[in-house]
């Protein structure tokens, strides 16, 4: 078979390709994207974000799963991402685990809508929907009602927080009886 032959059947396997593709991005943007409803925070400072967070609540994920001790850190690169740093202990090991990822606004800087990536270019959505206004305590969702994290920047909430928090969870649909509460006792967290 010459080469000749070969480009019709060449350009419509590249034609299908690009076509997949398109085909493929708005599944990925719902990956990132908030879930419908859910008011994202705004206006919003990443600059006053940045810093240390104690996981104070989370539903549960593979990735997390039997981790004691969460904390995360987020730090405001030069390009405008964000570096972000997971760390939690593995009860079962007895040792820490850590996860390096980056995070870029979806939009304007000043909405809390962001997507994260600890795995190359797969992103999932990061959006703050409550955040105390001197950035001591937030609520962050992901894509979906199946991901939802409270964080504080001390080991544990003020008193009434964590209800109002809650409340506010059930009301977006979030199965807030699955709640896992970290437990914060090791003092190198």
């Amino acid at each position: 078979m010459s080469s000749l032959s070969c480009r019709p059947a060449r350009r419509w396997l590249q034609r299908a390709f690009l076509l997949l593709c398109l085909a493929g991005l708005p599944l990925l943007n719902a990956c990132t994207s908030p879930p419908d409803g859910v008011s994202v925070v705004s206006p919003f400072d990443v600059k006053r974000y940045a810093g240390q967070w104690f996981e104070i609540a989370r539903l549960d994920h593979r990735f997390e799963r039997g981790l004691s001790d969460v904390n995360a850190t987020y730090r405001l690169e030069a390009d405008g991402s964000v570096a972000v740093v997971n760390r939690g202990f593995n009860t079962a090991k007895g040792e820490w685990k850590e996860a390096v990822g980056k995070a870029l606004f979806t939009g304007d800087t000043n909405t809390a809508s962001l997507k994260v990536s600890f795995f190359g270019p797969f992103y999932g959505g990061y959006h703050v929907i409550a955040l105390d206004p001197g950035y001591r305590w937030a609520m962050v969702i992901g894509p979906n009602t199946d991901y939802l994290w409270i964080l504080a920047r001390d080991k544990q909430l003020p008193p009434g927080v964590r209800e109002q928090l809650v409340a506010q969870a059930a009301r977006l649909g979030v199965r807030t009886n699955e709640l896992i509460w970290v437990e914060h006792s090791r003092s190198d967290s």
